[in-house]
């Protein structure tokens, strides 16, 4: 294990408005306040979005399982931001439900918000991480990276 200790800094409160794209409108507001680090807490509607719900087996590197979300979805989860090279990346895991249907996973590529989706992002100060790529999972990983 590996860690560092920080600090709370700026807090951004976004509102997603129906059909708005989540994961790249999260990624834009990175990039416009530079956050470097951060966790994020979404709560709201989804109605279209890729997940992935674990791996095929538990081996390296993994083969992901994939579960497309193609209605609207109740969703609440939370996340980080950590940047990979020039760009922020997101790593969500969230809840979805319909009706008595619950999914959880992973939230990758497009997701677009149904009716509204809801953000708080917090900031972390004095974090010296990035994302990288692992050579083991062939996944882009958080690395904490010594001062």
């Amino acid at each position: 294990m590996k860690y560092q200790v920080g600090e709370m800094g700026r807090i951004v409160v976004a509102r997603f408005e129906d059909g708005d794209e989540i994961i790249q409108g999260l990624s834009d507001i990175a990039k416009k306040e530079d956050l470097r680090a951060a966790v994020f807490y979404l709560v709201g509607g989804i109605k279209e979005g890729r997940i992935v719900v674990g791996p095929e087996k538990d081996v390296f590197p993994p083969t992901p399982v994939w579960k497309v979300l193609n209605e609207s979805h109740e969703s609440a989860g939370v996340g980080t931001i950590f940047w990979y090279r020039n760009e922020p990346r997101i790593h969500f895991h969230g809840v979805y439900g319909k009706h008595d249907m619950v999914k959880t996973g992973c939230l990758r590529e497009l997701a677009r918000a149904f009716i509204v989706m809801e953000a708080v992002i917090i900031e972390i100060k004095g974090i010296n991480a990035v994302r990288d790529l692992d050579p083991r999972s062939q996944m882009v990983l958080l690395k904490m990276i010594d001062s």
